[in-house]
């Protein structure tokens, strides 16, 4: 624990997570959603008030601030990001976040939806936290720990390096970002005006969970135009497209290739959406896998079940468009081992055990990698996210400020003495 130091993280993530920021997939304005900016303001003010004199919110949502060095020596520029968006999968309006004293193990009833239950034997991870506090939602929206736990986190190392002048670093950027949970979370973003070397996302689980490897993603939509023509004489006319579109999806491998069949480092075929009519239906799918050049893989399955489908409709076509959505951060976080070096040292120095686990999904940082910012994922703590059973450790929270602590201070010592 930080000697002496009062934390705010737990304060500040239960005011935070009752601001809404859903984001919304649908939507092609940037932010998604206009009210994601209410927390960006909300950060930008509780920074100024710090007296982190830079910080402001653009257009887009984002909000920069910047923690001036204090050493002499020459040290990389770390920047810290997490996004202020939840996810649209569960409601995130009126979210009241609980604060459960000395859990012991007992069965949580959620007070506003008693058949939300959060059961022990169904979160294995609550073990951890037995005879400590963890918090909840009430039962009707998820809590937004995702990423409001990172959020939090890197407010309370801001409000002590403020505080601790007295703790070395070099420039620390701090970066809070919108649309992460709709995959566009660093598509406004203007990295020469962020001015990092290199960067860390907090969005992680578990405690000492360290993660430097994604998925690889791709997105798919597979368009079928069938014919159409008046249903009351529509015999050897029509073709429904609606009804391709169900065989498509109906051939799918039912044991494998699925989020439901698989885990570790198997990849995936996801059907995400369906939408359309009988004269014209589209179908998207997500493609994930470790390995960047099993996309290709999978996508030309894909294409050729699609095909399959298709020969028994002569007169209907198909098209078939694939987009680039992240790779694996690994390819490019092995070329900078600094990065996972210090932060190992860093988990050490705060007593705990370093996790490597692959994320079977992405994060800011992949994208942020592949833009020139190298940027591995730490953990928060955070539980059962994107869901009503959402939890959160407050030992995790507190850990995680603790870490970043130790780590801005790892980079700095690891800085070259300025001889100029």
């Amino acid at each position: 624990m930080l000697a002496g130091y009062t934390y705010t993280v737990v304060e500040r993530f239960m005011r935070y997570v009752q601001v809404d920021t859903q984001s919304d997939p649908q939507s092609d304005t940037s932010p998604s959603t206009e009210k994601q900016k209410r927390l960006s303001q909300m950060l930008v003010q509780e920074l100024l008030a710090m007296g982190v004199t830079d910080a402001h919110a653009d257009g887009f949502g984002y909000v920069y601030a910047c923690i001036p060095s204090n050493t002499t020596k020459n040290v990389p520029v770390i920047c810290f990001c997490s996004h202020v968006d939840t996810a649209p999968d569960c409601s995130g309006t009126g979210v009241k976040p609980i604060l459960h004293h000395n859990y012991q193990g007992e069965d949580i009833v959620l007070p506003d939806d008693p058949s939300q239950v959060i059961r022990l034997a169904d979160h294995s991870y609550l073990k951890e936290h037995i005879g400590n506090s963890i918090i909840t939602a009430s039962g009707l929206t998820l809590l937004g720990a995702d990423d409001k736990a990172g959020v939090a986190a890197i407010m309370d190392l801001a409000n002590y390096l403020v505080t601790h002048p007295e703790t070395k670093h070099g420039t620390i950027k701090l970066l809070f970002t919108p649309d992460e949970e709709v995959g566009r979370g660093t598509d406004q973003l203007d990295l020469v005006k962020l001015g990092a070397d290199y960067a860390y996302t907090l969005d992680g689980g578990e405690l000492g969970t360290l993660e430097d490897e994604t998925f690889s993603a791709d997105g798919v939509t597979i368009t079928i135009h069938g014919v159409i023509s008046h249903p009351g004489y529509a015999k050897n006319k029509m073709v429904n497209a609606l009804k391709i579109a169900g065989e498509l999806l109906a051939v799918l491998p039912k044991n494998e290739w699925s989020p439901e069949t698989t885990d570790k480092k198997e990849g995936f075929v996801h059907p995400l959406r369906l939408e359309g009519s009988a004269e014209k239906a589209s179908l998207e799918f997500i493609i994930r896998d470790f390995t960047t050049s099993q996309l290709a893989v999978h996508e030309n399955r894909l294409r050729q079940l699609a095909e399959q489908v298709l020969t028994a409709y002569p007169q209907a076509t198909m098209q078939f468009t694939v987009q680039e959505q992240y790779r694996n951060m690994k390819e490019v976080l092995d070329l900078h081992p600094q990065i996972i070096r210090h932060a190992e040292e860093a988990y050490a120095r705060t007593g705990l055990t370093v996790v490597k686990e692959p994320i079977r999904g992405g994060t800011d940082g992949s994208r942020l990698s592949f833009m020139g910012l190298p940027c591995p994922n730490l953990f928060t703590g955070m539980q059962a996210i994107h869901s009503k059973q959402e939890w959160i450790g407050v030992r995790d929270m507190e850990k995680a400020v603790e870490m970043l602590v130790n780590l801005v201070q790892v980079w700095e010592e690891k800085g070259m003495l300025n001889t100029e």
